[in-house]
């Protein structure tokens, strides 16, 4: 898949709490480097279909600048490996569900969020919903620490150079 522009989609379980603040950390990001990106995030679960994000990550998206209360969750769909360049699962299962559901003409990289952060490859950004509103702080943490990798290697790859850590 070619396009102008890389393309990103971030996936958690539900699509409201933790791929909806990487979508906002990465999006930040990527305008902070001018790096042109479309970037998206749906989750491998149904129920939340529609919904907003949860109350708490729209709160601590707003305390680090970026406002995520028009998101509404999706499910991941196998065009969804053909239409983004870049899958990117928050947790080891979301990743497993991803590899298991993408057709065989997906042309989609898949990775761990956390895996574009040194010394954190293989590491899950905890799931902060049965939590307190610091969970969402250290998950707001973890995903703008990946962002912040993954939008300096998508530089880099448009740049031609090697990726800096």
């Amino acid at each position: 898949m070619s396009h102008a522009e890389p393309s990103v989609l971030f996936v958690c379980l539900g699509n409201i709490c933790r791929s909806p603040l990487a979508e906002a950390a990465f999006g930040d990001e990527a305008r902070r480097l001018g790096l042109q990106v479309e970037v998206d995030s749906a989750g491998t679960g149904d129920w939340h279909i529609g919904r907003p994000p949860d109350p708490r990550a729209i709160a601590v998206a707003l305390r680090n600048g970026a406002d995520i209360s028009g998101l509404r969750a999706r499910q991941v769909s196998p065009d969804d490996f053909r239409r983004f360049d870049h899958i990117v699962a928050l947790d080891r299962e979301n990743l497993a569900d991803l590899l298991r559901m993408r057709p065989p003409n997906g042309s989609a990289s898949v990775s761990l969020l956390l895996d574009h952060v040194e010394g954190r490859s293989g590491q899950a950004v905890a799931d902060p919903y049965y939590g307190h509103d610091t969970h969402f702080d250290a998950a707001w943490a973890d995903v703008a620490a990946g962002a912040r990798g993954l939008a300096r290697a998508l530089l880099a790859k448009r740049d031609g150079a090697a990726p800096s850590q």
